[in-house]
């Protein structure tokens, strides 16, 4: 089957009370990792693509990797979606490029400013039949080039301002701000997500699909490998998973998932780098690297509930 739009992957689940992955990618061994994970777990899958994966390996590279996943796996359902989008031009430039979703992120914005330009990427996205994300709130810490705020509590999402940035935009999702942080270094102290904007957003917009973003749980097991090859993320900490399934159950239906994909692959690779020092064949260390990240998304898979719901998202 072709790229699809979240459209449906929400619906159903909102109605069965899981989440989709969101995975970024910037290359062909994470992407390979991920798709690998999502067939064999049977899972629908949003891939996305950031403006630092652009740069990186451009975008003509990363559509071809994709596409070729999409044709090789016609029984499961995939967005590519832009992330984190910061201009009606770049919206614009990935609609005609082909993606199936987009996000605008204009949350640094005034309430006025960011209605305003999210509308305007909204209906253009939804003339050419591509679903938009937007945000209202601010996360904390910084990832690429998403800078976000120090004082996390204090940016929350106004839950009595998101049903009339809804209606005023017509956008199809909404990242919120409840507590979570872009990065590896998200917090000093155990998180306490503020669940209740979640549910308030429920009540006042029922069966409206709400996004996580600076999800990562920054998993031990491989900032334990980082650190005993040479690394230095001592004070490394994320969301805990717990966290991220119940929030899956409740409104949110698409979870954002960057930083643990890049942890799981640089410790693979400092690993190997360590017990092997004259390795030089970048497939003996890279390999080893995209099958860490298979290993990571079939558990995150499990933690989101997505796990075995390819068949209904169609």
């Amino acid at each position: 089957m072709p790229l699809v739009t979240t459209k449906k992957m929400f619906q159903m689940a909102y109605k069965n009370g899981y989440a989709i992955g969101a995975f970024n990618v910037n290359n062909m061994e994470i992407t390979q990792g991920i798709v690998d994970a999502i067939v064999e777990e049977q899972a629908p899958l949003i891939l996305q693509i950031s403006k630092g994966a652009r740069e990186y390996a451009k975008m003509s590279y990363l559509r071809a990797i994709i596409d070729v996943a999409v044709k090789e796996n016609p029984q499961i359902p995939i967005c590519m979606h832009l992330d984190h989008g910061d201009t009606f031009e770049l919206c614009r430039q990935c609609v005609d490029d082909g993606f199936t979703s987009v996000m605008i992120d204009a949350s640094h914005q005034s309430f006025e400013d960011n209605v305003k330009l999210t509308k305007e990427v909204v209906k253009y996205a939804h003339a050419h039949g591509v679903v938009v994300e937007a945000e209202l709130g601010q996360l904390g810490g910084i990832e690429e080039h998403v800078k976000g705020v120090e004082d996390v509590s204090a940016h929350l999402t106004d839950p009595n301002q998101v049903k009339e940035f809804v209606e005023k935009t017509g956008c199809d999702s909404l990242a919120v701000a409840i507590g979570t942080s872009h990065g590896a270094y998200k917090f000093k102290a155990a998180p306490k997500l503020a669940f209740d904007v979640v549910e308030k957003v429920s009540k006042l917009l029922p069966g409206y699909p709400l996004v996580m973003h600076g999800s990562s749980s920054v998993l031990q097991e491989f900032k334990d490998l980082i650190n005993k090859y040479g690394g230095k993320m001592p004070d490394a900490m994320g969301v805990p998973e717990d966290a991220i399934t119940r929030a899956s159950k409740m409104a949110v239906c698409k979870v954002n998932i960057d930083t643990d994909l890049r942890m799981a692959l640089t410790a693979k690779i400092r690993q190997v780098f360590a017990e092997k020092p004259g390795e030089f064949d970048p497939r003996k260390y890279l390999g080893p690297g995209r099958e860490a990240i298979k290993k990571m998304v079939k558990h995150k898979l499990q933690i989101l509930g997505c796990a075995g719901k390819a068949g209904e998202c169609k």
